[in-house]
């Protein structure tokens, strides 16, 4: 069974900087993108920033230039550094990866962790 758990959320005032985490743990073959996205109340869920195995990256445009995707493939882990946070950036963050588990590594599936809250005072 495969899990993704993030951690490092929290509140911080605007201006400030937030790291989160997201460790995917279980019977994982391998790893192919991941992700973060993230919901604020009443909004619909926006993608944030996307890293593939390789390291390519994507930004949401509203993130660009104050937030950076990382990836540790050794430790199955990724990572989101997130400096002049703003109040609109409020939301529950969540990660997401697709991947192959061992016992069905021709299978690619998508699995999303649970969502940390994040919340920056103005």
């Amino acid at each position: 069974q495969v899990q993704l758990v993030e951690s490092g959320g929290g509140l911080v005032q605007a201006g400030g900087s937030l790291r989160l985490s997201c460790a995917a743990s279980g019977s994982i073959f391998s790893i192919n993108d991941m992700g973060w996205h993230r919901q604020a109340p009443g909004k619909q869920r926006e993608l944030v920033a996307e890293i593939t195995s390789g390291g390519r990256t994507n930004y949401g445009d509203s993130v660009k230039g104050r937030f950076t995707i990382s990836r540790d493939n050794a430790k199955n882990t990724l990572y989101l550094q997130m400096n002049s946070l703003k109040p609109e950036d409020t939301a529950v963050y969540s990660c997401n990866a697709r991947l192959r588990e061992r016992s069905s590594y021709w299978i690619m599936n998508n699995y999303w962790g649970q969502g940390t809250q994040v919340t920056v005072s103005s």
